[in-house]
């Protein structure tokens, strides 16, 4: 499968490091799978945000599998060349992705109209008023609608192109890629950007030691007495310093970490939903759908539904 890496000047270099993950995939495989060319509008040496320059390949009309945009770390301006060439892929390629702000560059050839995409978490509200036909998520990582892939952010590039691995080669593939490298298998398309705990980002050692301990024994009943002993306070003192410390109460925060690590289970496993609410501390599957109205909005088997084929039952 021919892979085309376009850069874009000023482009940031980790991008590199996303398509390495094709580079393991051949090297597990022991066979090239993939190709991978380095690709630019007018072809020579492009400059990264650092100034390291790479050289490139201009456009041809060679078939590509995949056309993946690289950019910066702002808005990038789309050139005409590359809008019309992004076009073009979108018939003839299997895939049309982008890293990070390079969602922005699909929306100008028009490829997000009426489809599901996402971006760095501080510029979701730009793409979203910039194409207001996409539905913009900024709750994932990476997104796969139909042919067009997104990432969240520069390093969630590699999470979207070990997704791409798994949808060509099956799981075990990706899982031998995700391992060769040194991260987690299947960080998939649904989980948040944002954990609870950073979210609930304290000072106070004691409170942190709580949330840290509450987080590793999630399926234990987690009462105040118990969280209070972790932090070597009398109830009522720690719930007045943990509600200071996180503007929250210890139960919220514990249900919170527990959709959190549920939100997970369903979107990664294929685990039922009865098993996952014993497993993050809910008594059943009722009282887990009950706290996901409450911090999600939606029902455990729509975020599973959501999450797509990567954790489709």
């Amino acid at each position: 499968m021919r892979i085309g890496l376009i850069l874009n000047p000023g482009f940031q270099s980790v991008c590199f490091g996303a398509v390495a993950a094709f580079d393991v995939a051949n090297k597990q495989a022991g066979e090239r799978l993939y190709d991978v060319r380095v690709l630019s509008e007018e072809g020579g040496l492009v400059a990264s945000s650092l100034g390291m320059q790479v050289m490139t390949n201009g456009f041809d009309d060679a078939p590509y599998d995949a056309l993946i945009v690289a950019v910066g770390l702002e808005i990038p301006t789309s050139s005409p060349g590359l809008v019309r060439l992004l076009r073009a892929a979108a018939r003839d390629a299997r895939r049309v992705a982008a890293i990070c702000l390079g969602s922005f560059v699909l929306g100008d050839a028009g490829l997000l109209n009426g489809r599901r995409a996402t971006t760095h978490w501080r510029y979701a509200q730009a793409l979203q008023d910039r194409f207001p036909s996409c539905h913009v998520d900024m709750d994932k990582l990476f997104i796969s609608d139909g042919p067009i892939w997104t990432s969240a952010g520069m390093t969630a590039g590699t999470d979207l192109v070990v997704g791409m691995i798994e949808r060509d080669h099956g799981s075990d593939v990706a899982r031998s890629v995700a391992k060769g490298m040194v991260m987690y298998h299947r960080r998939s398309g649904g989980q948040s950007q944002h954990s609870t705990l950073l979210d609930l980002s304290v000072n106070e050692d004691r409170i942190q030691r709580v949330l840290d301990y509450a987080r590793q024994n999630l399926s234990e009943t987690l009462v105040i007495d118990d969280l209070a002993e972790v932090a070597c306070l009398s109830p009522r003192q720690f719930t007045r310093l943990f509600r200071s410390e996180t503007g929250t109460t210890p139960a919220k925060a514990v249900e919170a970490l527990r959709v959190e690590a549920a939100k997970l289970m369903l979107e990664q496993s294929r685990l039922p939903i009865e098993v996952i609410a014993r497993e993050a501390g809910f008594a059943n599957r009722e009282r887990m759908r009950l706290a996901f109205g409450r911090v999600h909005g939606e029902v455990p088997r729509a975020i599973r539904n959501e999450a797509g084929p990567l954790a489709t039952l």
